[in-house]
C-alpha cells in the first residue's frame, strides 16, 4: 500500500500494464492514499476490482483515526499490522468468483414447467365432468322439487275445486254470483296494494346523504387542525395503526443498510449475438470486397486522428442527449474524450467504435465518484462526541419529493439507532405540516418508544404557516439540542430557481443556521432543467449569502429513479455541474426504497443501446 497524494484526471484509466505486469489502482482523496495490486497480465482475475475496493475500505476504516491525527504524510515510515486481514479478504473474493460460475441450464423434465402442465391437465379432466354431473344432478333435483311442490298445489287446487262446486250446490244462483263480485273485487283490491306499496319507501331514499368513505372519518372535528394543540410546539405525535408492510416494502432488507442500485447490463448478451455464428462469415459483393469491408473499420498500430472519431462522437452525443443527459454536457464530454484519445496508438484489432465507448464510460465512472465522500453516519457520530445535533437542509424546486423522501432518511436514521426531529420550515404549501405529521405517526407506529427504552426517535417541530422558515429552523435546533436529538432535518418549501425572493429567503435560512450539509432535492426525470437550477440554485446561495466563503449546495438526493427506466442522464449532468455527490437515491413510495448510487450500474444504464 502506497500513500501520498497522486494526480486524479476525470475519465483517467486506473489500471496500467508493463510487459507481462498488469496493475490497477484505487484513490482516496480524503486521507491521500493509493491502493494497488498487480497481477501478471495472462491471467483474467474477475475479483481483482472487489479486492480492491474491499481493502481500501477495511484498511481506511481501521487507521482511521491515526490519519486524522497524524496525517498520511506522517506516517509514511510506520509500519501497518495488515497481513491477515488482506489474507482474509484475498480469501473471500476468491470464494465470491467461484460463487458466480455460469450454472447449467435445466432439461425441459426438471423445470416446473412440465410438472404444471400435466398437473393441470389432469384436474382440468378430472373436475370439468364432475361438475357436470353435480349440475345435471342439480338440475334433476330442482325438476322433481318443482314436480314436487307443483303436485300438491294441484291436488289443492283439485280440492278447493271440489269444494267450491259442492258449495255452488248449497248456494242459490243469486248468492253465487254475490260471492263471485266480492271476490272479484277483493283480488283487484290486494293487486292495487301491492303496487302501491314501494312508493312510499322509494320517496324515503330520495333524501340526500353525506358520503362515508371507508378509510375516511364522518366526524368533521376530527379533521378540523385550526385549533390544534400541537400548532406551535414540538410534540410526540400519537402512534398511528396501519399495515408496516404496506411502509416497508421489502421483508427480506437489513434494518438500518442502504443498499447500493441494481442494474443488470445486457454486454454479455450482445457478444453473444456477436459470437453466434463464427464459422459463417459474412459475404458480401464478393469475397475479397466482404475481407477488405471487414480490416476497414479496425485501426491498424496508427494513431487515431479527430477526423476517425467525429462519427462515432457523434453517435455518441445523441445516444447520451436520448439517455436525459443536458446537451451542453453531452458535447463537453465528447469534447473531452477526444482529446483524450487524439494521438493515441491503438491495437492491431481494435475498432475505432470500441475505444471511444470505452474512454466514454471510463469518464463517466470517474464523474460519478465524488471527490469528497459523504458518510452521514460517521459525521452523525462525529457532532454526538461533540454533542450537538446533526443538522441537514434540504431545498429544490416544487414537487420533486422533498417531504417524502425527507421521512425516508429519517426511518434509516432510526434504523441505525439515531433520534430525529423534523423541522417543519415550508409555511408556505398548504398540508406541508399535516404531510410531516402524518409520517411523524407512521414513523413511531413502526419504531415505538417500548423498542427504544422508552425514548421517543422522531418528532416534528412545527409553529404552524406565514412564519418565519428561518427562525423556525434556528428555534428547532435549539430545541433538539436541550432535548438531546441526534439528528435535525429541516424541510423548506419549494421554490423555482428564477424567483429571487424566495431564493433570498433559502440563503438566509443557510446562512443563519449554519447547517452540517445541505442536500439539493432533483427528480431524475429532468434533462437541460438539471444544469439550470442546480447552476441558479449555487449562484444564489452565494450572492446572498452574508458570510466571505458563502455555503453552497453538499450533496444531491436523486428522486423518482424508478420511473424513468435505463434514461439516467440526469444523474451525470447534475454531478458533472457541481462536483457533488449524489448521497441518496428515491427508488419507490415505501421508506425503504432508499438506495446509495452505484456508478458502474448508472453507466451500464446510460450506455445500454
Amino acid at each position: 500500500i502506497l500513500t501520498g497524494p497522486l494526480p486524479q484526471e476525470r475519465g483517467g484509466n486506473n489500471s496500467f500494464t508493463h510487459e507481462a505486469l498488469t496493475l490497477k489502482y484505487k484513490l482516496d482523496n480524503q486521507f491521500e492514499l493509493v491502493f494497488v495490486v498487480g497481477f501478471q497480465k495472462i491471467l483474467t482475475l474477475t475479483y481483482v476490482d472487489k479486492l480492491i475496493d474491499d481493502v481500501h475500505k477495511e484498511f481506511r476504516d481501521k487507521y482511521r483515526n491515526e490519519f486524522q491525527q497524524k496525517g498520511a504524510l506522517g506516517l509514511l515510515n510506520g509500519t501497518f499490522d495488515f497481513k491477515d486481514d488482506f489474507m482474509r479478504l484475498l480469501r473471500d473474493a476468491e470464494e465470491s468468483s467461484k460463487v458466480r460460475a455460469p450454472t447449467v441450464m435445466k432439461t425441459f423434465e426438471q423445470s416446473l414447467k412440465s410438472q404444471k402442465t400435466v398437473k393441470c391437465m389432469i384436474e382440468t379432466r378430472g373436475e370439468k365432468p364432475k361438475e357436470k354431473v353435480k349440475n345435471k344432478k342439480n338440475k334433476g333435483s330442482k325438476k322433481d322439487g318443482t314436480e314436487a311442490v307443483a303436485a300438491p298445489s294441484k291436488a289443492s287446487a283439485g280440492d278447493k275445486q271440489l269444494s267450491a262446486a259442492g258449495d255452488k250446490e248449497e248456494l242459490t244462483k243469486d248468492e253465487i254470483l254475490q260471492k263471485n263480485r266480492e271476490e272479484f273485487f277483493r283480488r283487484h283490491m290486494k293487486a292495487g296494494e301491492k303496487s302501491r306499496s314501494p312508493k312510499p319507501d322509494a320517496q324515503k331514499e330520495k333524501g340526500k346523504k353525506p358520503r362515508v368513505w371507508d378509510l375516511g372519518n364522518s366526524n368533521a372535528k376530527v379533521l378540523d387542525y385550526s385549533n390544534s394543540a400541537t400548532n406551535g410546539s414540538a410534540e410526540a405525535c400519537p402512534v398511528e395503526e396501519f399495515d408496516p408492510d404496506m411502509a416497508l416494502g421489502d421483508k427480506n432488507r437489513e434494518p438500518g443498510r442502504l443498499y447500493d442500485l441494481e442494474y443488470e447490463s445486457d454486454d454479455e448478451a450482445e457478444e453473444e449475438k456477436v459470437v453466434q455464428n463464427p464459422s459463417k462469415p459474412s459475404v458480401k459483393k464478393g469475397g475479397l470486397g466482404g475481407m477488405f469491408g471487414m480490416l476497414k473499420g479496425l485501426v491498424g498500430s496508427k494513431s487515431l486522428t479527430r477526423e476517425d472519431m467525429d462519427p462515432v462522437l457523434e453517435k455518441m452525443k445523441d445516444h447520451l442527449i436520448a439517455k436525459n443527459v443536458a446537451a451542453e454536457i453531452a458535447v463537453q464530454l465528447c469534447e473531452s474524450v477526444a482529446k483524450k484519445l487524439e494521438g493515441k496508438v491503438m491495437g492491431t484489432f481494435t475498432t475505432v467504435t470500441s475505444t471511444v465507448k470505452q474512454a466514454l464510460q471510463e469518464a463517466l465512472v470517474q464523474i460519478l465518484q465524488p471527490q469528497r465522500r459523504v458518510d452521514v453516519l460517521r459525521d452523525v457520530m462525529d457532532a454526538q462526541r461533540h454533542r450537538r445535533p446533526y443538522v441537514v437542509t434540504f431545498c429544490g424546486v416544487n414537487g420533486v419529493g422533498k417531504s417524502t423522501n425527507l421521512a425516508k432518511i429519517s426511518f434509516w436514521l432510526i434504523e441505525n439507532g439515531f433520534s430525529v426531529l423534523i423541522a417543519a420550515c415550508d409555511t408556505f404549501r398548504a398540508g406541508a405540516v399535516e404531510q410531516l405529521r402524518t409520517h411523524t405517526r407512521r414513523l413511531n407506529a413502526l419504531h415505538p418508544p417500548e423498542s427504544h427504552g422508552g425514548r421517543t426517535m422522531v418528532q416534528l417541530y412545527e409553529k404552524g404557516y406565514g412564519k418565519d422558515a428561518a427562525g423556525i429552523a434556528m428555534e428547532a435546533i435549539s430545541y433538539a439540542r436541550n432535548q438531546g436529538f441526534d439528528v435535525v432535518l429541516v424541510d423548506t418549501a419549494g421554490r423555482m430557481q428564477d424567483n429571487a425572493p424566495l431564493m433570498t429567503a433559502l440563503a438566509k435560512l443557510i446562512a443563519v443556521n449554519a447547517p452540517d450539509l445541505v442536500l439539493f432535492v432533483g427528480e431524475a426525470l429532468v434533462g437541460n432543467e438539471a444544469v439550470d437550477q442546480l447552476v441558479k440554485f449555487n449562484k444564489a446561495l452565494a450572492d446572498h449569502s452574508m458570510a466571505q466563503t458563502p455555503r453552497l449546495i453538499d450533496g444531491i438526493v436523486l428522486t423518482k429513479f424508478d420511473t424513468i427506466d435505463d434514461k439516467v442522464g440526469a444523474a451525470i449532468s447534475m454531478t458533472y455541474i457541481t462536483s457533488k455527490p449524489i448521497v441518496f437515491v428515491g427508488t419507490g413510495q415505501t421508506y425503504c426504497d432508499l438506495r446509495s448510487l452505484n456508478a458502474k450500474a448508472v453507466v451500464a444504464a446510460l450506455m445500454k443501446a
